[in-house]
């Protein structure tokens, strides 16, 4: 695997992770192409916020070895990225609403 493919496969899962909570949770949902897109900039928003700390796409593939741990951690921050922007979303469209209702 290479860290472009590994970038790949962490927006799909914040497109995944946004889309299921999304699902589930329909008071936070903005529709399939609203939660792609939420899932898509949260999910890298977090990583590239925290990613420095050693799990990013490249700091996985150091010395062309591939780390199980480390992909799992930013597996896991991808999903937390894309349920997070979906939630953060969610309350700047209550806040915008309620102002433009008052």
């Amino acid at each position: 695997m290479t860290g472009t493919l590994i970038s790949l496969i962490s927006i799909l899962i914040g497109i995944i992770a946004a889309n299921t909570f999304g699902f589930f949770n329909k008071k936070y949902s903005f529709g399939f192409i609203g939660n792609t897109l939420i899932g898509v900039f949260g999910s890298i928003f977090l990583i590239k916020s925290f990613g420095r700390l050693g799990f990013d796409p490249w700091s996985i593939m150091q010395n062309e070895t591939f780390n199980n741990w480390l992909f799992l951690l930013n597996c896991l921050v991808s999903i937390l990225g894309g349920v997070i922007g979906l939630l953060f979303v969610n309350y700047l469209n209550y806040k915008i609403n309620k102002k433009a209702a008052n």
